[in-house]
């Protein structure tokens, strides 16, 4: 009888575990069907790039493709690629987005993320307000230009955009690098944003450290972004390779030729 009443307390408890966590998720998304969810997801197709970024932006299954339960970002290397406003570019890549499908304000936001090393790769998970960059605020999750020893959590608004004071490397622990899984997430409130790596509290903002420089742009709805950029200004910044393409190096360039850069995201949820 005492087995079988803790049997029943147990599931008891998972039953409300599980309420909880129902109640409590405003999105989630598993990558587990064949083809991207264009009810969630919208694919970014860029004519232009900022940065100095040396890919343009695709709607292409050669890009974008969800394998094995996990949505996978692979670079191809495509020498010529004219664009609609007639930019030519080497590189393809994906980017996609939730704007004007799931916005959210405040609440934590995660992603399970595998990536590649190689300088000059630059995966993101970040987020959007709506408006004027850099006014409606950007929150960047995750951010890695190839180094697989750390990744960056940055935050850019008005009077600290581009190269902002908001912004902190978090660097693993022995052993553990960008190309195993790991669980990227920022908590946002009213007044900070605290980061985190698989749980562990990595960087955490204030409003009033924010206020420092300029006005707290935290107080709008946000849109999600996974996208896997090819050199630009912040790689260039720290490897400082121009050749044979700007802050992308020939070994970084092969890598993408022979497909072994593949940025892959397991699932994103946003709970409150």
């Amino acid at each position: 009888m005492k087995f079988f009443c803790l049997c029943i307390t147990t599931i008891c408890i998972y039953a409300a575990a599980s309420a909880q966590h129902k109640t409590d998720t405003v999105f989630y998304e598993s990558f587990n069907t064949n083809k991207l969810d264009r009810t969630k997801w919208n694919v970014e197709v860029t004519g232009r790039t900022v940065n100095n970024e040396q890919q343009a932006y695709v709607d292409s299954s050669i890009v974008l493709a969800q394998v094995n339960g996990s949505l996978v970002i692979k670079p191809v290397f495509a020498v010529g690629y004219t664009s609609q406003q007639q930019k030519k570019y080497d590189f393809l890549s994906g980017r996609i987005n939730t704007r004007g499908k799931f916005e959210f304000t405040y609440g934590t936001v995660s992603a399970r993320i595998k990536m590649p090393a190689g300088a000059g790769l630059w995966p993101a998970f970040w987020a959007l307000g709506e408006g004027k960059w850099p006014d409606t605020g950007e929150i960047d999750m995750m951010e890695n230009i190839g180094d697989s020893s750390w990744v960056s959590h940055a935050l850019h608004g008005p009077g600290y955009s581009g190269n902002t004071p908001i912004t902190h490397r978090s660097k693993f622990a022995a052993g553990a690098d960008i190309t195993q899984w790991h669980i990227y997430a920022v908590t946002w409130t009213t007044d900070s944003l605290t980061f985190s790596i698989d749980d562990n509290v990595t960087y955490t903002v204030t409003r009033a450290m924010i206020e420092k420089y300029g006005k707290w742009a935290y107080d709008n709805p946000k849109f999600i972004i996974l996208n896997f950029a090819l050199g630009g200004g912040y790689p260039n910044g720290v490897n400082k390779v121009t050749v044979p393409y700007f802050g992308l190096p020939q070994s970084t360039v092969d890598k993408i030729k022979a497909g072994q850069a593949a940025m892959l995201v397991d699932w994103v949820l946003v709970t409150k």
